[in-house]
């Protein structure tokens, strides 16, 4: 681990806010709490244990201990908005066009172009059967990579129970034997299943709902899964639009920050491979970009200092932070778009998506580790 330039005496973190507050703000997501304890965020239960102190890694001080004043004061970001992912490349119609599309695609996002038809079939086939589900290819893509790496994790893509497949796989136009292994079969099915309750997946709170009740697991198993596949469905969004971007520093590193959803925040923690259980803010942003092949320094603060200032909004791997540049930043996070970042947020949390800027937090602006 590269020890903090002159280490605080408390974590970098975002002061914690409770959920009696957040759930009463319209439009925020109150992500489950565990064991009891009440803060913002998604809880991760005998997750956030720190790496061994040996003299390296810092010793977690306990949140309900932290000062404020120390941390670095004001309120960091704790809150995920409803949100759904911004719209991505439209699906052709036909054959041919459709099979060019994800060939076009394939390499740039990291999905099998049979994964990428399947999908694109299952929202073609939505289209006609509930149009007004407004179901999108990235949405079964999010899906894909979360339940099983589009296939290449299983023999069932989409991840879908028993019960769904046989009450919406049994019978799809087209497919005289539909198969639960096969990508358009199980796309089609994936998508009645998430239009099963007449939401409207186009806007933010029929999306989080469908997402919510696709997989029956409970607590942090469900949250994990609905953190993964919003992530992945906005960056694919992203990506489909703008694929030549794909090779970049930004895009690496958000990978890589999407991969770590579900790891405990561990203050001063540089990640597994390093020793630690997870990783505090910086230590993920400097993670990220160490394995996109960008050199960042160890602190917010000094990641802060060390990049130029962006102007007006974020864009796809900058970094976000929070704090005052005229004494100390305090926090970082990766932004992915769309109003949202990947974000190691406090002691008993996990690594996890929130809202990048609400009213009332620190923000201070975003600067850009490489063009």
């Amino acid at each position: 681990m590269t020890e903090p330039e002159s280490a605080p005496s408390a974590p970098e973190t975002s002061p914690k806010k409770s959920w009696a507050h957040g759930v009463a703000m319209r439009g925020l997501v109150a992500l489950p709490l565990v064991a009891g304890l009440a803060t913002a965020g998604w809880l991760l239960a005998g997750g956030n244990d720190p790496a061994p102190a040996d003299g390296n890694q810092p010793v977690p001080v306990p949140a309900a201990k932290q000062d404020p004043a120390t941390v670095g004061g004001g309120a960091g970001p704790s809150v995920l908005e409803v949100s759904a992912p911004v719209k991505a490349q439209e699906t052709p119609k036909g054959v041919r066009p459709l099979e060019e599309w994800a060939e076009k695609l394939a390499g740039p996002l990291d999905i099998p172009a049979k994964s990428l038809i399947g999908y694109a079939n299952g929202e073609l086939a939505l289209r006609g059967e509930q149009p007004n589900c407004h179901l999108s290819w990235v949405t079964l893509a999010g899906v894909g990579a979360a339940s099983s790496n589009h296939g290449r994790g299983g023999d069932n893509p989409l991840g879908l129970s028993a019960q769904q497949w046989k009450k919406h796989g049994a019978s799809i136009p087209g497919i005289s034997k539909p198969a639960l292994t096969d990508p358009d079969s199980a796309s089609v099915a994936a998508g009645r299943a998430l239009c099963s309750s007449g939401a409207d997946l186009g806007g933010g709170n029929g999306w989080w709902k469908a997402i919510a009740g696709y997989q029956g697991a409970k607590g942090n198993e469900a949250e994990l899964f609905r953190q993964r596949v919003l992530g992945n469905a906005q960056l694919y969004a992203t990506l489909s639009l703008d694929p030549a971007q794909s090779s970049t520093p930004a895009v690496k590193a958000t990978r890589f920050a999407l991969g770590q959803l579900g790891l405990p925040y561990v203050w001063g923690g540089n990640g597994p491979e390093a020793g630690a259980a997870g990783f505090d803010c910086s230590g993920l942003t400097k993670a990220s970009y160490d394995e996109a092949g960008v050199a960042l320094p160890r602190t917010a603060d000094s990641q802060f200092r060390s990049l130029t200032q962006v102007p007006g909004e974020p864009k796809l791997g900058d970094l976000v932070f929070y704090g005052n540049p005229a004494t100390r930043i305090h926090h970082v996070g990766l932004y992915l778009g769309n109003g949202l970042m990947i974000n190691a947020p406090t002691e008993g949390q996990a690594i996890q998506i929130h809202t990048y800027h609400s009213k009332g937090d620190d923000y201070t602006g975003a600067g850009r580790p490489a063009a």
